[in-house]
């Protein structure tokens, strides 16, 4: 994955270069775009790092950059930068999905601590995603008798339950529970659930 990236928006290029050095020198990496339409050129390819844009730009304004967004998956923060009289276009961008936006003028330190909280969120869902990613793989691995003794232990069945409903000897559940326990790498039952649940089986 890339190193997490502050994506600029704004069409007034001092604005650009005032805020691009803001974030250069509060250690956070940015990248500025003159319009949504050309940050949207490259937005597919984007893997994290959070989108900062002005509200009412020309051509493409940040709740409709917000909406193209979403259609094509990209599932970056956005922090919107409003003056006073947008405030109502900013909080339907905010019904829309931006994470936060924020009113001209504002202190630096107002726009940094949005974005380092944007970004951390990100940081998080990044890692929520990899893992369950981990988990889907892990479970991917197991034999339909496995995953039908899995699907017993998630819903609390004792073995002999699970060896009556599925026609098999309760010694017989026990090998292939412990071979769940194994390909899973689950330290417990506990554990076991949480990868069952963070991996969507069985939709439980």
């Amino acid at each position: 994955m890339s190193e997490p990236q502050v994506h600029l928006i704004d069409d007034d290029e001092a604005v650009r270069t005032s805020l691009g050095f803001l974030f250069e020198m509060n250690n956070l990496r940015a990248h500025t775009y003159a319009s949504a339409i050309e940050f949207l050129q490259s937005a597919s390819t984007l893997e994290s790092g959070c989108v900062v844009t002005d509200v009412r730009m020309p051509e493409m304004n940040g709740l409709e950059l917000v909406r193209r967004l979403k259609e094509r998956g990209v599932a970056l923060p956005v922090i919107v930068i409003t003056g006073h009289g947008d405030v109502p276009l900013a909080v339907e961008a905010m019904r829309a999905g931006v994470v936060d936006f924020i009113e001209k003028p504002f202190e630096d330190d107002t726009l940094l601590n949005s974005v380092r909280q944007a970004l951390s969120v990100q940081a998080q869902t990044s890692r929520h995603d990899a893992e369950r990613h981990r988990f889907e793989q892990m479970l991917a691995g197991l034999s339909g008798r496995e995953r039908e003794v899995l699907a017993g232990v998630i819903a609390g069945k004792l073995n002999k339950q699970i060896a009556f409903e599925l026609g098999i000897s309760p010694r017989t559940v026990e090998v292939y529970r412990a071979n769940v326990m194994s390909k899973t790498r689950a330290g417990g039952l506990s554990e076991l659930v949480r990868i069952a649940l963070m991996a969507g089986f069985g939709d439980v």
